[in-house]
């Protein structure tokens, strides 16, 4: 392989992970370039799972053996089997060497390595039919995060000293790409991550609330949305200091979390200040206002704080048809005031009252009725 042609491998890799857009696809972009490039026919990416002591493979491309699947859930395998791994895995190249990728063949260890080795990897080649493989360790921050294999079948040139060295440099832009993913991941976690509570923020909110409302309108799926106050905070900041504030909301956003897990893919969030919400899409409105109900409960428990005002409108109930998340919003919001008004220990839902409980309407919806509690609960705009 030519320096051309292996230069035009390094651009191809590097920005095939470049235009990846989340991880997965950046761990098929890594496994694919590196297999092109060093002409292989099949390639996989692990990744070293050091608690757990073990490699887990993220992909696997190319031409796959019997029972290997693209994303595997559990193909892993212990280090101590592999002398190899075991070496560049506890820093060999600490002193100043440098990890360099190394060569396996189906008819045992390649030249030049020293005998006593247990090859694992041998009897791996033999089983998928495999006739060699190039392995690179992947190293980030200065210790190894996994390895980068790439194979050829049985008959194809085998690899040799060369190709060895290339992986190397192979593995320095996996791990580049690799690093540059995860650190854009974290940014944009961050964009949608409340920093004191850890629960989303409202821009998360209102990108799912969004998408939310686009599935309930094609396809009928049922949206819920609770909205809650945390109430007594102020109190609490006034008298005790913010740092318990922070405190309080905190705990309450463990509760809210805690409670949204009733709710299968619920999205839990702080909108900002004492207010919260819950996001649920698909589970029906009953089980929604039932976590609800669970949250007032739990919220009046804690030591600090006064409890929650809580609000709920879905779908599902008998609020009109749902075109906007705002609208979504705004009911659940003024369900929300009824309740905080009212000091309800449970929660207010928009579309449904009792014998003495008015039902929750905004104030610019037409109705029959013109009464002064309607005009008393008005979502906010």
């Amino acid at each position: 392989m030519g320096e051309d042609s292996r230069l035009a491998g390094i651009v191809a890799l590097a920005q095939g992970m470049a235009a990846a857009r989340s991880s997965r696809d950046v761990w098929r972009a890594a496994a694919g370039g590196a297999c092109r490039a060093l002409g292989g026919s099949f390639a996989a990416l692990s990744v070293w799972e050091r608690d757990l002591g073990r490699l887990r493979v993220l992909v696997n491309v190319g031409e796959r053996a019997e029972g290997e699947q693209e994303f595997p859930d559990d193909e892993t395998y212990p280090v101590h089997q592999f002398a190899e791994i075991t070496e560049f895995l506890h820093e060999r190249w600490a002193g100043g060497g440098e990890p360099n990728a190394w060569v396996e063949t189906a008819q045992g260890p390649a030249a030049g390595r020293r005998p006593g080795y247990v090859h694992q990897r041998v009897a791996a080649l033999r089983r998928r039919g495999r006739g060699c493989c190039v392995v690179a360790p992947v190293v980030q921050h200065g210790r190894a995060w996994g390895e980068l294999y790439v194979a050829r079948p049985v008959g194809a040139p085998v690899f040799d000293r060369g190709d060895a060295d290339f992986a190397t440099v192979l593995a320095s832009v996996v791990s580049a790409g690799i690093a540059q993913s995860e650190r854009l991941e974290e940014v944009r976690r961050l964009a949608f991550t409340d920093a004191l509570t850890g629960l989303a923020n409202r821009r998360a909110v209102d990108a799912h609330l969004d998408e939310a409302v686009e599935r309930h309108r094609r396809e009928g799926v049922v949206v819920s949305l609770v909205v809650c106050d945390l109430n007594g905070l102020k109190r609490v900041n006034d008298t005790r200091g913010h740092a318990v504030g922070d405190r309080l909301l905190e705990r309450f956003g463990s509760v809210l979390s805690l409670c949204g897990a009733m709710l299968p893919g619920a999205l839990a969030a702080r909108l900002g200040g004492d207010e919260f919400c819950l996001l649920a899409v698909g589970p029906p409105a009953d089980e929604v206002v039932k976590a609800a109900g669970e949250l007032c409960r739990r919220s009046s428990e804690l030591e600090l704080g006064e409890g929650v005002a809580c609000g709920v409108a879905s779908t599902e109930d008998p609020i009109g048809p749902v075109h906007s998340a705002r609208r979504l919003f705004r009911l659940a919001d003024a369900a929300q005031y009824r309740a905080k008004a009212e000091r309800a220990t449970r929660p207010v839902v928009a579309g449904r009252a009792g014998p003495d409980d008015p039902v929750v309407r905004l104030a610019d919806e037409p109705s029959s009725e013109q009464t002064p509690e309607r005009r008393r609960f008005r979502g906010r705009p």
